[in-house]
């Protein structure tokens, strides 16, 4: 069962409720894997991690969109993909050209090209990370990146996404995971391609998974799932790629999903 966080796995208050924590470990000693799979750095995935004890069940987590795998019994990464370096200049031109925010993530800390708008201070927030905000960021960003993640006003972000697919799209994948971020991924990286990937590895097959998720960067691992689920509060886009709806993630909608699929996979 692979489950983004925000949105799906978590309430509105970014936390996981008891029925539903209770729900899945109870999959996970029945022998079924649990997978977290989000946009966030791998820092901020630690807390709901640890709650849903994956280390002793052997479960996974999917990191910045899937640029990152991590075995959470071993702690080993068993995947993994960087973008390239010559594309920090002109990521940061055209956020400085347009008033965007930019970041990316060094360790534990989020790292800002410019003052940190309330975006960036809400990633910061959720993923419970410091925000380092630097002087000169071409320079500084001199070690590997698993994304960048561009900020802008939701009408504005969705041409500005546009406009950067044009331009790196060849070379990038970009899309937003919420209306007012901007995911910026090595090419070809998304939650599908690198679920893929960590389903070979492991064994297992696609038509045996259950993907849940609410955000645009959720469409791509929902259409790859041999069930595909949307929850209520997802976005339209995001319901229309599903196979079914369940309830919101205030309504612990993922226990209505292991009550209807887990005992048919």
């Amino acid at each position: 069962m692979v489950l983004d966080i925000d949105g799906t796995l978590t309430n509105s208050k970014k936390e996981i409720t008891s029925s539903t924590k209770e729900a899945l470990r109870d999959i996970m000693e029945k022998g079924h894997k649990v997978i977290l799979a989000s946009g966030r750095p791998t820092p901020g995935m630690r807390r709901y991690e640890e709650e849903l004890e994956l280390e002793k069940y052997g479960g996974y987590l999917l990191s910045y969109n899937g640029a990152r795998v991590v075995e959470c019994r071993s702690g080993e990464i068993v995947y993994q993909r960087t973008l390239p370096q010559m594309m920090i200049p002109g990521l940061y031109g055209f956020a400085k050209r347009h008033g965007c925010g930019l970041i990316t993530y060094l360790g534990s800390t989020v790292i800002s090209a410019f003052r940190p708008d309330e975006y960036i201070e809400l990633e910061a927030r959720i993923n419970g990370l410091p925000v380092k905000q630097v002087e000169n960021f071409v320079d500084f960003v001199d070690f590997e990146v698993n994304k960048c993640l561009m900020t802008k006003e939701s009408g504005e972000a969705a041409v500005l996404e546009k406009e950067l697919q044009q331009k790196y799209g060849e070379l990038l994948s970009i899309y937003r995971s919420e209306p007012f971020f901007i995911e910026i991924m090595p090419r070809n990286v998304n939650k599908a391609s690198s679920l893929e990937k960590m389903l070979e590895a492991i064994g297992q097959k696609r038509e045996n998974t259950i993907c849940c998720g609410d955000g645009f960067n959720d469409i791509s691992m929902i259409k790859f799932a041999g069930v595909g689920v949307a929850m209520a509060n997802a976005q339209q886009e995001v319901k229309e790629a599903a196979d079914y709806i369940t309830a919101s993630n205030d309504e612990d909608g993922l226990i209505q999903v292991i009550d209807k699929f887990i005992g048919k996979i």
